[in-house]
Parts: C-alpha cells; structure tokens; sequence
C-alpha cells in the first residue's frame, strides 16, 4: 500500500504552487533566476534571388518565412506549380533543385538562393513539350490537372536517377505523388513510355 494518502499528495502540491506565485523579496528576487536572453529578431522582408528555370528572379520584400511555392506563385508569378496539401503530404508542390526533387510547401524559398530550381515552365523548349509532357498526354495520364505538375517533375527526376526500370520500381520511387483522380496506371505507363524513348 502507498504511504501516500491523496489528501498528503494534494497538500504537499498546493504548498509548492503557493511558493512559485508568492512574491520574492528584492535580494531574492535579484538572485532567483537568470534573465532570460533576448529573442533573436527575425529576419524582415528583403530582396531574394531566385534562379528559376535558367533565370534570375528578383523578389523584393520576401519574408524570411515564404515558401519556396509562396515565393515561385505569388512573388515570381509562376504559377505551374500546385499548392495541394500544403504539408508535403501529396507532392502536387514537386519542383526539382539542383536536380533532385523538392517539395518546395516545405522549403523556405531564401534556403533557395544561389541554387537552380526546375518548375513546370521550364520543361518544354519553346513549343516543343519535354518527352515526359509528351508521355503524360499521349498516355492520357491526368484527368482535373491538380497534380499533374508535381507527377511530371518527379517523373522527370525518378528517369534521371535510374528508377524507371519497371513498372514496380516506377510505383515506388512515384509514390510520394499522389493522384485524388487515380490515374496511376496511365501515370506509370507515362513514365515508362519516357524512360524507353530516352533510352534510344
């Protein structure tokens, strides 16, 4: 049995919460804690430089805490890429940086400079749509649109990095794209039919 009786449990704590609220004298009060040091300020809006599809892009008054999506929609008005989810859950946000896949909901756009980000806009060279644009429409891989963007940048990325050697592997290394119209057979034919053609 406890020696404890709930009555004791409870005196004892109502003592303690007394003593926290109960008001130092002065030299206590100089020698009680230490001040807590000040918060450092957060970074105010300023100029950013982005390299966005082989250009620069200068955003003025961009906050420390945009989105590399925020900043690419509203401050570069490149608009291609999706807000979906906004947590990084669906992918619809996929650009590539440097050539890797990025969910750009989750990347603060000034981590960004000095680096080279793909979007949608710079797949195509002029009126000539990229193999992967090409796949998506011929394969019929979209049906609202929401998502395309995301599916085809990270298509791009998962052909570059070698993971299109089967329909298996395609569905693995695509899955962090999701799909609300539940496209993926056409998505993964697309995919597919991309990797072979840039194997020729």
């Amino acid at each position: 049995m406890s020696q404890h009786s709930r009555r004791s449990v409870l005196k004892s704590g109502g003592v303690a919460a007394a003593a926290v609220v109960v008001p130092l004298s002065g030299t206590e009060a100089a020698t009680a804690l230490p001040e807590a040091p000040q918060a450092a300020r957060p970074r105010t809006a300023g100029d950013l430089t982005l390299t966005v599809n082989g250009t620069e892009h200068r955003l003025p008054g961009v906050e420390a805490r945009v989105t590399l999506l925020d900043a690419l929609r509203e401050h570069a008005g490149l608009t291609g890429t999706k807000k979906g989810c906004d947590r990084g859950e669906c992918g619809a946000c996929t650009v590539l940086v440097d050539g890797r896949r990025t969910k750009s909901c989750l990347t603060l756009a000034m981590m960004e400079e000095g680096h080279s980000v793909t979007t949608i806009e710079g797949l195509a060279r002029g009126d000539r749509l990229h193999p992967v644009q090409e796949a998506f429409v011929r394969r019929d891989a979209f049906q609202c649109g929401i998502c395309t963007p995301g599916q085809i940048m990270s298509a791009v990325a998962c052909i570059e990095e070698g993971h299109a050697g089967s329909e298996d592997e395609i569905r693995e290394w695509m899955s962090g794209n999701l799909c609300r119209c539940s496209c993926y057979p056409n998505i993964v034919d697309a995919v597919a039919d991309a990797a072979k053609a840039g194997r020729r």
